[in-house]
C-alpha cells in the first residue's frame, strides 16, 4: 500500500498526529522509554519502546494503527522521532 509518509519530532511528552494515522517507523535519542498511545495521554497503548541510546525501530507491514490520534508519553528520551502516514 503506497501512501505519503511524514514525520513528527517530540522533544517532550505530547500529541504526534492529531488525527487518524499509522505508525511506520520510530527513531528515539537517549535512554528511556516512549509510550504510543490512541486516544490521548490516557488511551489505548498501541507500543511502548524502552531505549538505552538512539535505536530505529521499523514497524512492518502497514504498522500499527491509532484510531483517533497518536500521542507519545516520553520519559528520560532527548526525543522521539515518528514516521507516520
Amino acid at each position: 500500500m503506497d501512501s505519503d509518509v511524514f514525520a513528527s519530532y517530540l522533544p517532550a511528552t505530547g500529541t504526534a498526529v492529531a488525527s487518524k494515522s499509522r505508525a511506520k517507523s520510530v527513531f528515539v535519542t537517549g535512554t528511556g522509554t516512549a509510550v504510543f498511545r490512541d486516544g490521548g495521554a490516557s488511551g489505548t497503548t498501541r507500543l511502548t519502546i524502552n531505549a538505552a541510546g538512539s535505536q530505529s525501530v521499523v514497524i512492518p507491514e502497514n504498522g500499527i494503527l491509532f484510531n483517533t490520534d497518536m500521542h507519545v508519553t516520553i520519559a528520560g528520551l532527548t526525543a522521539v522521532t515518528v514516521f507516520w502516514g
